[in-house]
């Protein structure tokens, strides 16, 4: 007998209802497969917006201010220039052969938006700015004056960026398919995307507000950027207080603690943490918690109150390295011929030791991985087995019978992609073993790693929206493996860290793909060639940099350069900690800071407690809010980033994200994220106008405004008989 109607109709809604809710209030349940993506506008504003990120991202990261320029940018920036390509392209059509194409097939798409916006992902690294082995790059030229070539170079980035797609790939029926693998974080891109698509029906449309904030942010930019650089950390307590050591210590924003300081430079706004107009406010919130306590606590109980190993010889606030005397160690003089390390010359010098502030971030960064894995488990565990039972075993939710219109990507293109990777890879480490010093059992070993890793942090990442970080592991792993040889050390961390990394954001833009009902196959090839695109742009503009600027990261440039490289200089440091000189010479027993190691049982334990804290207390609804991996990460981007830029990040964040969302939530909700991807390219475009036109051509201005921050007693020890080095 066949059902009634009314039956029929409720097994048909069923089947049409996500099993997350967060999914059926932000996905639409519906798919034209006919809306065209495969245009010349898709591939000439994504190649555009690739070439256009990778190049001012790689710009940006040498700069004391970095600046990265997500997706997020180009989404928001990209939509009336699609318009406007759609209204005066002609319409003509063009035949190739017995195929015809034209070069404007109708109303700009929110089909063509996601792969232009996937374009610019891959031309920002997925949000971490440029390609994460450019730094093994920076390191070898600038720090160590070594050389290393251009295609050792070239393929050391590109392997190291695509290896993790083709394992990735192989697990999208895992990660990808199944409705309860919802990764939360394509969700606001889902929202957005719609938001933007919306018809504009008021007087002041956001394409109008963007160029407005844009002209504005371009404008603003040449004060901080040129013409009067001290906005950028305005210390007004070193100012009151000029010849104080703590008072520097105090108020400095950029080598102390910020007590006071302010910026009116977006930059610093932005800079490691990105845009606080895009985090959520309770995230806003546990970072504060974190940093508080970390910074304003801990750190200055360890340093004034207990001078916990013998911290009063070293600044407070520093990533660089010391001897027991207080100077900077000479690290190229541990370095032989062969570029390994110099036992003799070690003894010499002595042990490393580090500032307070840079050996608590290490002990915190190992209680946060730890902390991670216990809580995730503890809290989350049930519910990711759950759900990935649900997943394995459940029915196709609508979203992926929707997808079953589209070819799929055949498993041999994975298969291939990962096997010549790897080939390329093995070359790297054997016919160009020399220049990287890694061997072909360590990237073997790596991959192991990666590839291990990664199904069970996607799992995690696609239901927590917390992502494990690998980097710690690899390089104390490695350093325990084979010490005295940095670059082995970086090479491995990166293939074994980034690879996993690269393969978790493929996975979520593949995710992205599924819920906008993108063809997998426009997926693939828009991810490979924008990375390689990338990668590529991203090696070219650094060899640039590195044989064109000076000094380039040397802090001889501080006082009135930008180029003093933050982020490799902590990437510089970590080389020297874990491959040089190994982490049983810092962290072992032949180091000074083997207590830190009891910071991963710290980590490990705390979660657990508060889990039988909330198991005891069920009624208590604050105690499941104390999340230690956030509490514990909160101050993951420091060094380089500095307390400055964490006040301005907070505070800027809670304006908008808390006053303006609670307030005036219906101009948070059309303006917020136009305003950030505003800022971001205002200042963007007029940084490059600068170096070309000023900084190119060395014409400086010098006046009190361009003499930094004024706070040179910052970098002092306070101890008797140390020297300062200002």
């Amino acid at each position: 007998m066949d059902p009634s109607p009314s039956t029929t109709t409720e097994k048909e809604e069923d089947d049409d209802i996500s099993p997350i809710e967060e999914v059926r209030l932000t996905v639409t349940n519906t798919d034209d497969p006919a809306i065209p993506v495969w245009t010349f506008r898709m591939w000439f504003l994504g190649l555009f917006s690739c070439f256009l990120l990778s190049f001012f991202n790689q710009f940006f990261g040498y700069r004391t201010e970095s600046l990265v320029i997500t997706q997020i940018t180009v989404q928001v920036a990209i939509l009336p220039i699609g318009h406007f390509l759609a209204a005066i392209s002609p319409r003509t059509r063009f035949r190739v052969g017995s195929r015809s194409f034209s070069l404007n097939p109708g109303p700009f798409n929110m089909k063509e938006h996601v792969l232009i916006s996937i374009f610019a992902n891959a031309g920002s690294a997925f949000g971490d700015g440029s390609a994460y082995a450019v730094r093994i790059v920076n390191i070898i030229k600038a720090f160590y004056g070594r050389q290393i070539s251009f295609l050792a170079s070239w393929i050391l980035i590109i392997t190291t960026q695509v290896l993790g797609y083709g394992w990735a790939g192989l697990l999208r029926e895992y990660v990808v398919e199944p409705a309860h693998m919802w990764w939360p974080n394509t969700l606001v891109q889902v929202s957005l995307f719609r938001a933007l698509h919306e018809k504009e029906e008021r007087r002041m449309s956001r394409a109008k507000f963007f160029l407005i904030a844009l002209t504005c942010s371009f404008f603003w930019y040449l004060f901080p950027g040129y013409l009067f650089p001290t906005l950028t950390s305005i210390s007004w307590v070193c100012w009151a207080f000029p010849k104080s050591i703590t008072a520097h210590q105090l108020g400095s924003g950029l080598d102390g603690f910020g007590l006071g300081a302010v910026t009116l430079d977006w930059t610093t706004v932005t800079s490691f943490l990105f845009s606080p107009l895009i985090c959520p406010f309770f995230a806003i919130a546990n970072i504060f918690a974190g940093f508080v306590l970390i910074i304003y606590v801990v750190i200055p109980m360890a340093y004034w109150g207990l001078d916990l190993y013998s911290a009063s010889k070293f600044p407070i606030f520093s990533s660089h390295l010391f001897t027991c005397q207080g100077k900077q160690y000479d690290i190229l003089a541990i370095v032989d011929d062969k570029f390994v390390l110099d036992p003799a010359m070690y003894r010499q010098q002595g042990q490393i030791n580090l500032s307070m502030f840079f050996a608590l971030t290490y002990g915190f960064g190992f209680a946060a991985i730890a902390s991670t894995l216990t809580h995730v488990g503890f809290f989350y565990g049930r519910e990711i087995y759950e759900r990935f039972q649900a997943s394995y075993k459940g029915k196709e939710d609508v979203h992926t019978r929707l997808m079953r219109r589209y070819k799929d990507i055949p498993s041999w293109w994975f298969h291939t992609l990962l096997g010549g990777t790897l080939a390329v890879s093995l070359v790297l480490c054997t016919v160009l073993k020399d220049q990287v010093q890694m061997p072909w059992w360590g990237l073997l070993f790596a991959c192991a790693i990666a590839f291990m890793f990664t199904l069970p942090i996607s799992i995690i990442t696609a239901t927590t929206n917390q992502t494990p970080g690998l980097n710690i592991i690899t390089e104390y792993v490695m350093g325990i493996i084979l010490p005295g040889k940095p670059i082995a050390n970086v090479c491995f961390k990166t293939f074994g860290y980034m690879t996993m990394v690269q393969a978790v954001s493929f996975l979520s833009d593949f995710k992205l793909g599924h819920y906008m009902k993108i063809p997998p196959r426009s997926m693939f090839l828009v991810q490979f060639i924008g990375t390689i695109i990338a990668g590529t742009i991203n090696i070219a503009v650094a060899w640039w940099y590195l044989n064109s600027i000076e000094n380039i990261c040397h802090d001889t440039l501080r006082g009135n350069s930008p180029w003093t490289c933050p982020s490799d200089r902590v990437f510089f440091d970590a080389s020297v900690i874990w491959g040089l000189v190994g982490p049983n010479r810092i962290f072992g027993n032949l180091g000074n800071y083997k207590a830190m190691n009891w910071f991963f049982l710290g980590g490990a334990v705390g979660p657990i407690i508060v889990w039988l804290f909330h198991r005891s207390f069920p009624k208590q609804s604050w105690i499941p809010l104390i999340n230690l991996p956030v509490l514990l990460g909160a101050t993951g981007a420091m060094p380089p980033a500095t307390p400055l830029n964490y006040n301005a990040w907070i505070i800027v964040g809670t304006i908008f994200n808390f006053f303006v969302f609670r307030y005036r939530k219906k101009w948070w909700q059309r303006y917020n994220y136009i305003l950030s991807a505003a800022m971001d390219a205002g200042v963007a475009f007029m940084a490059v106008l600068l170096y070309f036109s000023v900084y190119m051509e060395n014409r400086s201005i010098t006046w009190w405004g361009t003499g930094g921050e004024h706070c040179d007693l910052a970098t002092c020890p306070t101890a008797k008989g140390i020297r300062c080095p200002a």
